[in-house]
This record gives C-alpha cells, structure tokens and sequence, in this order.
C-alpha cells in the first residue's frame, strides 16, 4: 500500500494526474510489475512520441537474460524497465503512461 501511496504522489506532483487517475496509474503498475516477475505479460503504454504501443515484457529469471552490471548505474524511479521478448532486448517506459494490461 505505501508502494501505491508514494507512486501515486509522484503522478500527481510530475504529471498533474486527479488523485483517482493517479491510484489507478499506481496500481495497475503495481499489478503489471508483479506479472511480469513470473510469466510474460502483454500490455499498452503510450510512447513519448504519443504513439500507443503494444509490448510483450517480462522480468522472469527463467525469461531474461543474465545480467552483468556493475552496480553504478542510478535508478530512475519514474520509468519501468523490462525485457522485451519481441525485440529480445531491454526496454523502459515512464510509468505514468502505462494504458492497461492485457
């Protein structure tokens, strides 16, 4: 709930959603961030460019590749990285425009 809470918050401070639009954005990244850790998972978000696109992603370990990191890299905590199992490579979209999963 708090991890709802706080993703909501940030929606409405950097996107200027109403609070319900802002908790229903929260939850169903919440959702969508708990499928994809188990199967792949289709579901629409809306690019920057304002194209709508359709994604297969996963964050599956028996899905994904290794990864090899080093550890320096900052997270960004607006976007949702996940592996997309079209294209076979990483991919990120900002969380507040995630339309719905499927």
């Amino acid at each position: 709930m708090r991890e709802v809470m706080q993703l909501a918050h940030q929606f409405i401070r950097k996107n200027g959603m109403s609070l319900s639009e802002a908790l229903k954005t929260a939850w169903a990244n919440i959702k969508l961030k708990a499928a994809m850790k188990s199967r792949v998972v289709k579901f629409y978000f809306v690019k920057v460019s304002g194209e709508i696109r359709e994604a297969y992603g996963s964050l599956a370990e028996g899905i994904i590749p290794a990864i090899e990191s080093d550890g320096s890299r900052k997270q960004n905590d607006t976007c949702q990285t996940y592996y997309d199992c079209e294209k076979e490579a990483w991919r990120c979209f900002k969380k507040a425009n995630l339309l719905r999963i499927a």
